[in-house]
């Protein structure tokens, strides 16, 4: 940790004053982005991808659950993984509370994994999420979107992510995927981001950010901190949810 400057309230208004500035730049170029973002040219979807659910299989149209819009979230959770991957997990954490402004906003949320269905509903009732989440399993899906890599693939020394050439390194990565389908049933790929676009959905890590030591992700030396857990993972949950829930109950 940086030792903090100590100041006069004047002095902390004037340095407050110009980081308010580089915010409103930042809330601006967003804007911008956003803007760009919505106006990217759409593909036609006509493969016959197929997907196993709760209710057996469906197609990709299917995903949308009546809406005109879907987010796809790429999970990392491949057949065999005896549990998803745990930042994947902890973007999920923050997804169940926007299902219904989602919704009320014509958009419909998915994760979808290679994972068997089976093992996927076993890990998602175990983790308490509501977001609807289908297998691809027998789907060339996650391939085509490329964020899943054949074994060819990473033998070969190097796979097609972000958009990009890049060194093989997992056979599953992250991402997500945005799809339109119009009145007459015709699906449309729209969008698609990998990497670390994902902290965007991670409110956690924006509520660290205004909090006064950051995320605080390396040590002294600059290694990495790898923190973050399955949510029913952390060594002493006292300090999570239940506390804040008897601090809460306290005032």
């Amino acid at each position: 940790m940086t030792t903090p400057t100590i100041v006069s309230r004047d002095e902390w208004l004037a340095a407050r004053l110009s980081l308010l500035e580089e915010e409103k730049r930042l809330i601006q170029m967003r804007d911008a982005v956003a803007e760009t973002r919505q106006a990217l040219p759409w593909v036609r979807i006509d493969k016959d991808y197929r997907f196993e659910g709760p209710n057996g299989a469906v197609g990709l149209a299917d995903l949308f659950g009546g809406r005109s819009q879907l987010i796809v979230q790429h999970f990392m959770f491949g057949p065999g993984w005896r549990e998803g991957c745990v930042g994947c997990s902890f973007l999920a954490d923050h997804i169940d509370g926007t299902l219904i402004h989602l919704a009320n906003r014509d958009v419909a949320y998915v994760a979808v994994a290679r994972a068997p269905y089976a093992e996927i509903d076993r890990f998602r009732k175990r983790m308490g999420w509501r977001f609807p989440w289908f297998s691809s399993q027998d789907s060339d899906f996650n391939f085509d979107f490329h964020v899943s890599f054949t074994p060819d693939q990473i033998a070969s020394g190097t796979v097609r992510y972000n958009f990009e050439e890049t060194k093989a390194s997992m056979q599953e990565l992250p991402g997500a995927s945005v799809f339109y389908r119009d009145a007459d049933g015709a699906v449309f790929h729209t969008y698609s981001s990998y990497g670390r676009s994902g902290e965007d959905f991670v409110v956690t890590d924006r509520l660290l950010d205004i909090a006064p030591l950051g995320r605080n992700v390396y040590d002294e030396a600059g290694k990495s901190i790898e923190w973050v857990r399955h949510h029913d993972k952390y060594d002493r949950p006292e300090d999570g949810a239940e506390a804040e829930l008897a601090l809460a109950g306290n005032r």
